[in-house]
């Protein structure tokens, strides 16, 4: 079989996305990241996978995660483009809201949560 046969439409080699690098500058990203795209900075210059990343940020905010299934990339690609574009002031990241036992509101916001599976 050709090396061609092999290789699916679109694909795109990790190195290529990443222009070589495979580690990313920012030890603190995980799947659950939040990401938000600044508006403000240009789009022009940049390669086509951080533009792609940009892109899908602009509207709102994504978890690197999203970005990887959206980009069909693994995810520590997707976290050494992240970490770039981080670094340039294109995102900023924030950790994932995650509530806790000692949330003052939990307890109200789980009574409504079986509340509306009930009236499933």
């Amino acid at each position: 079989m050709t090396q061609s046969r092999h290789r699916r439409a679109g694909m795109v080699r990790s190195h290529t996305a990443t222009g070589g690098d495979l580690t990313p500058a920012r030890q603190g990203l995980d799947a659950a990241t939040l990401l938000l795209a600044d508006a403000g900075q240009p789009v022009t210059g940049l390669a086509a996978q951080p533009r792609r990343v940009m892109e899908l940020c602009l509207p709102g905010v994504l978890s690197v995660s999203e970005v990887a299934a959206h980009l069909h990339l693994p995810g520590p690609v997707v976290r050494v483009i992240v970490s770039r574009l981080l670094d340039s002031g294109h995102l900023s990241a924030r950790a994932p809201f995650v509530p806790t036992a000692s949330s003052p509101h939990s307890a109200e916001v789980l009574r409504k949560v079986l509340v509306a599976l009930e009236k499933l």
